[in-house]
This record gives C-alpha cells, sequence and structure tokens, in this order.
C-alpha cells in the first residue's frame, strides 16, 4: 500500500469518526511532508516498507525540523506532528497494511508552550475605543465579532458559523454547532455584550452573523486581517492574533473570578489540563507586582 493511498483512506476514516476538518488537514499535511521526503530519499513510499530508523531519519531531517520560512519549528509543533505520525501509523498496522507500525518508538518531547499571550487591559480598552466609534457597515461587524470573543471566549471559527437562531435573548445564551471536535457547546453571555448583540440582530436578516460581500461567512484569514487592521489603527501593541481575544477573556476571567473551574466551563475546555495555561499568566502578574 503506498503512503499517499493510505492517506486518502485514512482521512476517510477520520471523517467517519467525526474528526474535524482542522484535525485531517493537520494529518494529512503533515503525512504529505514524509511523503516528499521519501521521494527526495529514493523510497518507494510503500508503508510496509518504512521502519523505525527511517522514520527518525526523517524527524531528524532539516524538511521535518524547519518552517515554511526556513525557521525552526518550535517543540510543540514537532510533537504534533509526531502525534499524527503516530495515529497515522497505527491506522495502518490495524488495517493490515504493515506488518509492524514503524512510529512504534516515536515518543513526544517534554516540553511545554510559552504563556498565551492576550491584549493587555489598556490595548483592550483601546480596540474597543476604536471599534465604538467606527462607521460602516464593515466595522459594525467587526465590532460585533470582536466584541463576542473578547467578552464570552469564542472561538473564531465557531463564531463566524453563528446563525442568528443561534442566540437565544431569552436565556442569554448562544447555542454553538461548530465548535471543536464538532460539539455544541453552550455560551453565556454577559449583559453589556448581550445588549450589543441584540442592537447587531435588530439591523439583520435571518442568516449567518458575520458576512461578507458574498453573503457568507468571512473567513479567517479576512477575520485576522481586519482584526490586525483595527489593532494597528488602535495603537495596540503585543498580540494580533484573533485567538489573543480569547486568551485575554480567559486571563481577565480568571483574574476576576480566581477560580480555574469557572474559567475551563466557560472556554468550553474538556480537561482542566487544558486551561491550568492560564495559572501562568497569574504568575506572570504576581512576579511583577512583587518586583521581580
Amino acid at each position: 500500500m503506498g503512503l499517499l493511498d493510505a492517506l486518502d483512506r485514512f482521512l476517510v476514516q477520520l471523517c467517519a469518526d467525526g474528526r474535524s476538518e482542522h484535525t485531517r488537514k493537520q494529518y494529512d499535511r503533515h503525512v504529505r511532508l514524509l511523503a516528499n521526503w521519501l521521494a527526495s530519499e529514493g523510497h518507494s513510499g510503500d508503508v510496509d516498507e518504512l521502519s523505525h530508523e527511517l522514520l527518525a531519519r526523517f524527524l531528524a531531517a532539516p524538511q521535518a525540523r524547519t518552517t515554511r520560512l526556513g525557521g525552526s519549528k518550535k517543540p510543540t509543533s514537532m510533537n504534533a506532528l509526531r502525534s499524527s505520525l503516530r495515529a497515522f501509523f497505527s491506522y495502518c498496522r490495524d488495517a493490515g497494511w504493515c506488518r509492524e507500525n514503524p512510529a512504534r518508538l516515536v515518543r513526544r518531547a517534554r516540553c511545554s508552550g510559552p504563556p498565551p499571550r492576550g491584549l493587555s487591559d489598556q490595548d483592550r480598552q483601546r480596540l474597543l475605543d476604536e471599534l465604538t466609534v467606527a462607521q460602516g457597515p464593515a466595522a459594525r461587524r467587526d465590532h460585533m465579532w470582536i466584541d463576542l470573543l473578547l467578552n464570552s471566549g469564542m472561538r473564531l471559527s465557531a463564531a463566524l458559523r453563528l446563525q442568528m437562531e443561534d442566540v437565544d435573548f431569552e436565556q442569554g445564551v448562544i447555542i454553538a454547532h461548530d465548535c471543536k471536535n464538532d460539539r455544541i457547546e453552550r455560551v453565556i453571555l454577559p449583559r453589556d455584550l448581550l445588549d450589543h448583540l441584540r442592537g447587531y440582530c435588530a439591523e439583520r436578516e435571518p442568516g449567518y452573523l458575520f458576512v461578507g460581500r458574498n453573503g457568507q461567512p468571512i473567513s479567517r484569514r479576512h477575520a485576522a486581517r481586519r482584526l490586525s487592521l483595527w489593532l494597528q489603527q488602535a495603537g495596540c501593541k503585543g498580540a494580533s492574533h484573533p485567538h489573543a481575544l480569547r486568551h485575554t477573556f480567559a486571563t481577565r476571567l480568571l483574574r476576576k473570578s480566581g477560580n480555574l473551574g469557572v474559567v475551563q466551563r466557560a472556554l468550553g475546555h474538556r480537561a482542566i489540563t487544558s486551561t491550568t495555561i492560564y495559572i501562568q499568566v497569574a504568575d506572570a502578574e504576581l512576579r511583577e507586582a512583587l518586583g521581580g
């Protein structure tokens, strides 16, 4: 069985298992990276001819360890690649396409990512002030989704797929259908955000909440560009990606509540271990307060 043929079947299995499109694309990208390296090494790419030594050579090779721009990959990115290969070749072994799993000896490195980077309180307020006075339909749309991420902690992908019918104004919640791992989440809205959303929806026709010129939801890439533009206009520095808005929400909520379980519930994390990264932020604030 050729590597790319096995990959096609693996992606079908992932879809059947309910894995998200983002997850499937990552597996596809990682296995194709291996396939390209094997081709450059003159290897046939037959999964039954791959050994753990060959896979180790790939993971140690520059093609695996450098980014598209030529820089070194972060340890967490290399761990993601290792995990993809372990899952893929475990599937190939279970499917009977190779006698042994060539990734059986691959281990994830022990590492932790940097603390999540959000906006400072000052930059957060500058951004919202800039959006409040901005004029035009696109500005009102951007103000709404940015306010939503800053004050509910929703992920960008889920927010951009929201439709009018997903908002329950009586209960003060959003029922988000396109969340991570295809989960449905109940997002509780604070009163000010709910009032903003009510006014925004009053001006719109039924359908998607955040649309572009073609009437379809704006893309993640377009949203990222728009956020970068607003941050620049507001004179904000530091983190400029949409996920920083979610980090900002979580950091402020932990500071206000002092309860990691509350933050876990608000972010929709299945395991509280995913939420503990925000304790690092609290540690950084303690160090700053101590003057060290």
